[in-house]
């Protein structure tokens, strides 16, 4: 018999799992950071209530509709034709999204490590440096990459409900449990309104093309749509759960938790006088120095990245689950030999991207290392991409009477809210993805 979530609340808290991770509280707070702050945020949530809610909506109707994971869900729907394509083009996604977003994982594994043995913030530190003492360091990397990968086959293996489920049932209360008191700390600094103001305070001015498609990148890749992973989630779901209820409450809480990102983060840079333009090393060269300032610093700094690598972790089971359950639908294949191979498979993978900032530093794609093509190869390529066939997919394709039983079913939404979302799936999402397209490639703008 095929697994099930135990109950609406692990499913929410899964899929929240899925969704909370290295976008939210990674990327946004430097992706905001280069990109005008509030301004940036204020379009990543208009872009997520309307076209990343709909996504979510879309791919869990898919899952729950066809009851198999992500590739079989397409071959079920739309059987005999070439949509299976988009359920191979999420596993693909997922596998190169893992390999380097594995690679940051095991940088928040070392840190956290470092941090909690009073390795981090001492007297003395030179916070860049050691940046790139775990981040160009083969070894490190390597190290903090296989463990990384490893935690994750371990919780995969163990299925559905005893693996993914119940870690989250534990992860994500935590998670925001931490946050909250960074917040408050981050907030009670002298200074701190600066920052406020900054993710708080909209100045479109500071806000360029290039921001606007950061905005609708970050939307899909911190809700984990575009590659079918809620597919393969959704079709463990049970016919008692409401899925416009649950995607909405997933998207709140993603949006609340980069909203605790920005204020745990940015008052406390502004507070201490610090640029917000980091970039990729925000989290480890500016938070550092920041926490080395306060009062207990070490222990803050701690939590928060115990609290960031919860949220990695979680985020990694979704995106080995659907390469595993690819693997595993028809029954016939261990679910613990599969993960683990796979998992050997993915460390390989994860090799160049983590040999991006030493060994491989001078190899160049397009002007990027490995690392930051395959970064944005899934971000800004790949996902949008997905997101515009699942589009195309649930409004063309799909059978209407299917669609229309899986939003309504367990719930006593006015039909107003079906027609909305059919209509944003219909007309909001594929113009929104083919104008940034053409934007990307330099065709307008």
């Amino acid at each position: 018999m095929r697994e099930q979530w135990s109950s609406k609340i692990g499913f929410i808290m899964a899929s929240a799992g899925a969704a909370i991770g290295l976008g939210a509280i990674w990327k946004f707070p430097y992706v905001a950071g280069m990109n005008g702050g509030a301004a940036f945020f204020l379009l990543f949530i208009v872009f997520t209530l309307v076209i990343g809610l709909s996504m979510l909506i879309s791919e869990f109707i898919i899952g729950r509709g066809a009851k198999k994971e992500a590739i079989t869900a397409y071959k079920t729907l739309a059987p005999g034709s070439p949509w299976k394509l988009v359920g191979q083009i999420g596993v693909v996604g997922c596998f190169l999204l893992l390999s380097f977003y594995s690679v940051v994982g095991g940088w928040v594994l070392i840190y956290s490590v470092m941090a909690v043995t009073g390795q981090v913030i001492k007297d003395g530190a030179n916070y860049p440096d050691l940046f790139d003492y775990v981040t160009g360091s083969p070894l490190v990397t390597l190290l903090g990459l296989a463990i990384f990968l490893l935690i994750t086959i371990l919780v995969i293996s163990l299925g559905i409900k005893n693996g993914i489920e119940k870690a989250n049932k534990y992860m994500m209360p935590l998670l925001f449990i931490f946050f909250l008191i960074l917040v408050v700390r981050s907030l009670t600094l002298d200074g701190a309104m600066e920052g406020i103001s900054f993710i708080l305070k909209p100045d479109f001015s500071e806000l360029t093309g290039e921001g606007v498609l950061y905005a609708l990148g970050q939307s899909f890749f911190a809700l984990a749509v575009g590659f079918s992973c809620m597919v393969t989630y959704s079709s463990y779901l049970g016919k008692e759960v409401s899925i416009p209820g649950s995607a909405s409450s997933v998207v709140i809480m993603n949006i609340f938790v980069s909203l605790l990102a920005g204020l745990a983060i940015f008052p406390a840079v502004f507070a201490f006088g610090l640029e917000p333009t980091e970039g990729p090393g925000l989290l480890f060269v500016v938070l550092p120095t920041v926490f080395a300032q306060i009062p207990l610093g070490s222990i803050f700094f701690s939590l928060f990245l115990l609290l960031f690598l919860f949220a990695t972790l979680t985020s990694a089971f979704s995106l080995l689950e659907i390469i595993v359950s690819a693997f595993t639908e028809s029954g016939k294949r261990s679910r613990v030999k599969v993960t683990w191979i796979a998992g050997l498979v993915m460390f390989i993978a994860g090799v160049p991207s983590a040999l991006s900032m030493s060994a491989l530093s001078d190899f160049k794609i397009f002007d990027k290392t490995v690392f930051n093509a395959t970064d944005y190869l899934v971000s800004n390529i790949l996902l949008p991409l997905g997101s515009l066939l699942i589009a195309i997919f649930i409004i063309h394709r799909m059978d209407k009477a299917i669609v229309r039983e899986q939003f309504t079913m367990s719930n006593q939404l006015s039909p107003i809210w079906y027609k909305s979302w059919r209509f944003v799936m219909m007309w909001i999402v594929p113009i929104t993805i083919v104008v940034v397209y053409i934007n990307l490639l330099g065709i307008i703008g």
